[in-house]
């Protein structure tokens, strides 16, 4: 499913106008983006949680060229399914 058919089903199940449900979505996605790009986690209980992780400096290999290059310490964004999405995905729920 990509954006727009998110929002497509979002504006369906809620009655509300597709142009109004664009704007929720692109506020919540902004809203999330926004917490991590601050170092903030974002936790959605029963979904799961949003953090930003630091993942350490490393050596790393050139495929063109083999030679080894040093890859920089970087902070990535992390998603942890919260259980109620987990066992909805695996048809427990």
């Amino acid at each position: 499913m990509n954006k727009k058919q998110l929002i497509d089903t979002a504006a369906r199940r809620t009655q509300f106008s597709r142009h109004d449900t664009e704007i929720v979505v692109e506020a919540v996605l902004d809203s999330i983006t926004n917490a991590l790009k601050n170092g903030e986690r974002v936790q959605i209980v029963g979904f799961g949680m949003f953090e930003p992780r630091v993942r350490a400096a490393r050596a790393g290999v050139d495929p063109q060229t083999k030679k080894k290059i040093a890859i920089p310490q970087s902070t990535v964004p992390a998603f942890r399914a919260g259980k109620s999405l987990k066992d909805s995905v695996n048809h427990r729920a």
